[in-house]
């Protein structure tokens, strides 16, 4: 799996120069430049368009208290498609282009959400819909609801007993029991 990316990374290259190569043979040198150039500023132009509308649908879900993964994914998708369109060759283009169409980005979200699920390297903390993480999510919700789990932090193990307020409090005896100065902490 290490070695994908290496491979990746001198075979793409490769394979975009072949096909510059054979589609300059067929349409002329000119032709195939302009054809780059007209692919990248087109698909520049949709990527725009579609990640406006991205981010418009993940402001909508946040306003409405929803976790927005529809728009994450669809967000992380349209930064690999700019990323591709902007690469020049036919291949990455191609490849663009094809994460630009909604269906594809579905199709390939669900297969990678498959694939997580299916190594098990998936994490979701929530309490249902528009929930947040332990059940706080939309504002004027309580910040922690009864079934939440406990706090993370460190746990500090102790022992405790209840007082009356006129009990000596330990050491007052080695004193011979004179007062104390009050206290906020002793309240």
């Amino acid at each position: 799996m290490r070695l994908l990316p290496f491979l990746l990374f001198i075979l793409v290259p490769l394979a975009e120069l072949a096909i510059l190569i054979k589609v300059g043979e067929v349409i002329g040198i000119g032709a195939t430049i302009l054809l780059v150039i007209l692919t990248a500023v087109i698909g520049v132009s949709l990527l725009k368009r579609q990640g406006l509308a991205a981010l418009s649908r993940a402001r909508a879900s946040m306003e409405a208290g929803e976790f927005p993964v529809e728009s994450v994914v669809d967000g992380a998708c349209l930064l690999v498609a700019g990323a591709l369109l902007l690469t020049p060759g036919l291949l990455t283009d191609t490849l663009g282009f094809l994460l630009l169409v909604p269906r594809v980005r579905l199709a390939l979200a669900r297969w990678i959400f498959n694939k997580l699920t299916a190594s098990g390297n998936i994490h979701a903390d929530g309490a249902g819909p528009g929930a947040g993480a332990y059940g706080a999510g939309r504002p004027g919700d309580s910040p922690r609801q009864q079934d939440a789990p406990p706090s993370r932090g460190p746990l500090i193990e102790g022992e405790s007993r209840e007082m009356d307020e006129d009990e000596p409090e330990h050491g007052d005896e080695a004193r011979g029991g004179e007062e104390r100065p009050s206290s906020p902490w002793r309240k």
